[in-house]
């Protein structure tokens, strides 16, 4: 696909989330505030199931894993011992033509003189250091001592916690501690949507380990998460991995994949699969003076535990999710007539909207009242949706173009007016194939709770 019509598809994707009600721009009345997002109705339900689904997948399912949700707020020591406070930044470069603030790796090079993207200017400060935490004051008094940070990152609150939760969990390891939230960071240059904001979620886990078991964990953790993907919907040919290279790893890890994604701005990291060996809990343990030390009541062995961390970022899958669901092609109208649909292919267990169901006329009330008997029956085991407005073709289009897997139709066999056989059925229709069913509704919600899970 050319690069043209890869802008031309992120155009009309960026277009559909904000029509549709997945994703706004944060505080858009007053000219949007940069670097920050709002989700809408049907955004928020498509990011609460990848939530949902990652903590059952990571934490539900497994035995050697707990969870946890450390506060937002974080005490600057836990920061400074992290390496956050003094380590944490990026270089900035200004443009001085068009006034443009911008990373150092940003910038593009031709016939080797360096130019800034946007205007193609050559007149470039020295790149300076940026830092890129938000800083905040607790309590009254806004000085030196009351200075706290929004976190970075959700590790540190796992660190910090790993005495306390291993205690009270009396985990052996191999053990993790999964945790999502938000985390914040002050990009210099937030670009391509919602894929580098200055607030985000991750979802991400601590996986704690013996010193000689980190390498086979890293490749463990690594296959685990690439399942994961596909299992929401995404590709395989589309993921890659990155193998990071020495010099660009942090000097703590002995290891780091970088799974990445065909975005249609081009192949980004969705997730980061490190072995930070024990570098976190020696420098807390260093500068709290408190024991993080595991002790082996087999072996009689006391040591500071390695951990591998998969780190993903919430808002990115989202993100991936909906360029990779995006599709147009075409359908019959209600005249027979084909025309262009756009159609997002989200997996049933990712869709905000399981089923939608219809009463193929509005105006004839058993129809009606057999329809919202039918949602009646549903909503209590999945999101449905009622919609009784307009051509059922239309109707139809419109839940495609939200990735409504299933769509059910309450029509005049359902009364049995047509044939007494069919009383009590419906028309299941399926979103990817169109292809349509005679289903009983006694037999609807078990024949749908197996599809959508």
């Amino acid at each position: 696909m050319s690069t043209p019509t890869d802008a031309q598809r992120m155009e009309k994707i960026v277009s559909l989330c904000k029509r549709r009600g997945f994703i706004f721009q944060s505080s858009e009345i007053y000219g949007g505030l940069n670097g920050a997002w709002d989700y809408g109705p049907l955004g928020v339900e498509l990011k609460r199931n990848l939530k949902n689904y990652w903590w059952r997948v990571m934490v539900h399912e497994r035995d050697d894993v707990v969870g946890m949700d450390g506060a937002i707020l974080t005490h600057p020591a836990v920061l400074k011992a992290s390496g956050h406070v003094e380590g944490f930044s990026d270089p900035m470069v200004d443009c001085r033509t068009c006034k443009a603030h911008l990373r150092a790796d940003q910038l593009v090079e031709k016939k080797g003189v360096k130019q800034c993207p946007n205007c193609g200017g050559k007149d470039l400060t020295e790149a300076r250091q940026f830092n890129l935490m938000f800083e905040t004051h607790v309590g009254a008094s806004a000085e030196e001592s009351s200075i706290a940070y929004l976190r970075p990152e959700t590790a540190q609150s796992i660190f910090v916690q790993f005495k306390n939760i291993l205690e009270m969990s009396r985990k052996k390891l191999p053990f993790g501690i999964a945790q999502i939230g938000k985390a914040f960071r002050n990009e210099i240059n937030p670009r391509n949507f919602t894929f580098r904001s200055r607030e985000f979620e991750q979802m991400e886990l601590e996986y704690f380990c013996r010193p000689e078991q980190g390498m086979d964990l890293l490749e463990y953790w690594k296959e685990e998460r690439l399942k994961f993907y596909e299992n929401i919907g995404i590709a395989s040919a589309k993921l890659h991995v990155l193998n990071v290279p020495d010099a660009e790893r942090a000097f703590y890890s002995k290891g780091t994949y970088d799974i990445e994604y065909e975005f249609p701005f081009g192949r980004q990291e969705l997730e980061g699969v490190a072995y930070r060996t024990d570098y976190d809990l020696s420098q807390h343990q260093k500068a709290s003076g408190k024991s993080l030390e595991y002790f082996d009541e087999e072996t009689r062995e006391k040591f500071v535990p390695h951990v591998v961390e998969p780190s993903a970022g919430v808002d990115r899958t989202v993100l991936a999710m909906i360029c990779e669901a995006y599709a147009e092609d075409e359908a019959p109208n209600d005249k027979g007539q084909m025309e262009s649909r756009v159609v997002l292919r989200l997996h049933p267990r990712m869709a905000p909207i399981k089923c939608a169901i219809f009463p193929l006329l509005k105006n004839k009330e058993p129809l009606v009242a057999k329809a919202k008997e039918v949602v009646a029956l549903l909503r209590p085991q999945m999101t449905v949706f009622y919609d009784e407005t307009g051509a059922i073709g239309r109707r139809y289009r419109r839940q495609d173009e939200i990735g409504t897997p299933f769509g059910v139709t309450v029509d005049f066999e359902t009364l049995g007016e047509r044939d007494p056989a069919l009383r009590d059925t419906v028309t299941l229709r399926d979103r990817d194939s169109m292809q349509q069913e005679r289903v009983a509704i006694k037999d609807l919600a078990g024949r749908l709770v197996s599809r959508v899970v």
